[in-house]
């Protein structure tokens, strides 16, 4: 419609790369590999069609020791290629040993993804968390903190759903599950900028199954955050 135009949340600019997201930059798309990471040469054939059909940044999943290893392989095959799209470390329970034991592979990734509710349990989860932060630190990397619906910290669950029933007047469940969403994600955030990692390093995500769940926790995450959002 002529004369109309959408005014943007305003966020954080956050550089992964050369790739900068958020802030005023136009949209950029994410994809993401379905091969085994440690198979080098099917990974970079890959990130590279990705690269080719338009993809400005690529997740590859780092699960285990052989994956962690193939990484810095894998950018120097897309460089001798002249790809330079820049590579997303998808983490998971064991991402803190990972980037501890291969540096190498913490150096090669551009950016690194953070499920808070697979990072460990209790205060493993704590010192988990801290200390793939202070690599992001290290190596200057910003992270995406991406909460998951099927993966959500359940003690932040319960301790949400028990103050709930105590409330004079109780929400709904599914009000509840997306509030502990929000909570999951913002406060991940504060817990990584106490650690040292500046907000312009940080992107947030919710992954939901339900659209209408979708629009509700990105809308509450607008209200109470200026990070940069990830939609997927």
């Amino acid at each position: 419609m002529s004369g109309y135009a959408i005014q943007r949340h305003k966020t954080n600019a956050v550089r992964v790369g050369d790739v900068t997201v958020g802030g005023d930059a136009p949209v950029v798309v994410q994809s993401m590999t379905n091969t085994d990471t440690a198979d080098i040469s099917a990974t970079v054939d890959q990130v590279a069609d990705l690269a080719r059909a338009g993809s400005e940044l690529v997740r590859i999943t780092v699960n285990n020791e052989a994956a962690a290893r193939a990484v810095p392989a894998i950018r120097e095959g897309l460089e001798a290629r002249g790809v330079a799209v820049p590579l997303v470390g998808d983490f998971h329970f064991n991402g803190h040993r990972l980037l501890s034991l291969y540096p190498e592979c913490g150096q090669a990734l551009a950016k690194y993804r953070i499920n808070p509710g697979n990072v460990g349990r209790g205060e493993k989860r704590d010192s988990q968390f801290a200390t793939m932060i202070e690599i992001a630190c290290r190596y200057d990397r910003p992270v995406r903190i991406g909460v998951n619906w099927g993966s959500l910290d359940q003690d932040l669950v319960v301790r949400m759903m028990d103050a709930n029933a105590k409330a004079e007047q109780p929400r709904e469940a599914d009000q509840v599950m997306r509030e502990a969403m929000v909570e999951s994600a913002v406060g991940s955030a504060l817990r990584a900028e106490q650690l040292g990692l500046p907000r312009d390093h940080i992107v947030l995500s919710c992954k939901m199954s339900g659209v209408q769940d979708l629009i509700a926790v990105y809308r509450a995450l607008a209200e109470r955050s200026d990070h940069a959002l990830h939609l997927g």
